[in-house]
C-alpha cells in the first residue's frame, strides 16, 4: 500500500484523468468531420458512451462488478482512445504525454487497490 497522502493524491489524478479523457473526446468529436450534424454526434456521442461504460464497469460504484481483466481493458481502450483523440487534433506531444501519466496512474491505482485488498483478507 502506498502512503495516505500519495493515495489522495493519486485518487484525485485519476478523477481529474476521467475528466480530461471526456473532454479530449469531445474536442476530436467537434474537430473531426464536416457539418453539424457529424460534429455533434462525434462531439457528443463519444464521450457519452465512453461516460456510460465508465460508469458501469469501471468507476468505483459501477453498476457491473466484473473481473480486473476487463474493467483494466477498458480503461485503456478510453485512456488510450483520448490520447488518440488529442493526438488526431494535432497535439501529439499532449496525447503520448497523457497516454503516459494515464498508465502510470492506472497501475499505481491498480496495485494500490489490490494491495488494500490483500491486507483486508489478512
Amino acid at each position: 500500500m502506498i502512503p495516505k497522502p500519495l493515495h489522495a493524491a493519486n485518487e484525485l489524478l485519476a478523477f481529474l484523468l476521467e475528466l480530461a479523457a471526456f473532454g479530449s473526446m469531445t474536442w476530436w468529436g467537434f474537430r473531426t468531420g464536416s457539418g453539424v450534424p457529424v460534429h455533434l454526434l462525434l462531439g457528443l456521442g463519444t464521450p457519452a458512451a465512453a461516460i456510460t461504460l465508465w460508469g458501469l464497469f469501471c468507476a468505483p460504484r459501477a453498476t457491473f462488478k466484473v473481473p480486473l481483466f476487463w474493467v483494466m481493458l477498458l480503461k485503456a481502450a478510453v485512456f488510450g482512445g483520448a490520447a488518440l483523440c488529442v493526438y488526431a487534433v494535432g497535439h501529439h506531444a499532449l496525447g503520448i504525454a497523457f497516454a503516459i501519466v494515464a498508465a502510470l496512474n492506472t497501475a499505481l491505482a491498480t496495485a494500490d487497490r489490490e494491495a488494500l485488498v490483500h491486507t483486508r483478507r489478512a
